[in-house]
């Protein structure tokens, strides 16, 4: 697995609770080194090991971490390049939900090695959808989950989300739309603004 995912969730920790967490991370996790090259190719069982360090040091539910780090990528400071490559799916959310599927191949299009979460969204009426998360780390489909809190807020959009748990092959959250123009969204403009 690519070191980029691993290097993520070194910055949310250190972002969010500081580098003397982050060190007590390493040190449970027994990771030997203080922090990831995202270039470099590293096993899924040093992922796992490092969320459940996080997890027992903070006190927090492995699900809420996760989708907590979900939601750090794309609001965080440190997120806008992917927040703005999110906001390239669609004008509204539903067209932000129905680019979801292309995400894996447009990720390996930038770097080939990256391993995405496959996603399959399906539509089951009127503004909802079940989609489905299919990845090698475990709780993958809650760190989705917190993206699409965040890139509803980022859209303006009141959204209905509920992670239903491990369903066949996949992790499946159920997404209700209720208004797609709630609130009004972040600033978005396709080109980069001149300093």
């Amino acid at each position: 697995m690519l070191g980029l995912i691993n290097r993520a969730i070194q910055c949310f920790l250190r972002d969010t609770y500081g580098p003397p967490l982050w060190a007590g991370v390493v040190r449970e996790a027994r990771l030997g080194a203080d922090g990831f090259e995202p270039m470099l190719h590293y096993e899924v069982d040093q992922t796992e090991a490092l969320i459940a360090a996080a997890s027992r040091l903070l006190n927090r539910p492995r699900e809420t971490l996760l989708e907590d780090l979900g939601t750090y990528l794309v609001s965080h400071r440190n997120g806008e390049a992917l927040r703005r490559l999110m906001r390239f799916g669609g004008v509204t959310f539903t067209d932000f939900l129905l680019s979801l599927e292309d995400m894996q191949g447009r990720g390996r299009l930038a770097l080939p090695d990256l391993e995405l979460p496959e996603l399959h969204l399906a539509e089951e009426g009127a503004d909802r959808f079940l989609l489905t998360c299919r990845s090698r780390i475990g709780g993958a489909g809650h760190v989705i989950l917190g993206l699409l809190r965040a890139m509803a807020d980022d859209y303006g959009a009141l959204v209905v989300m509920e992670h239903l748990g491990q369903q066949g092959e996949g992790e499946v959250i159920s997404i209700l739309l209720l208004d797609s123009r709630f609130a009004a969204g972040r600033r978005f403009d396709l080109g980069a603004r001149a300093v």
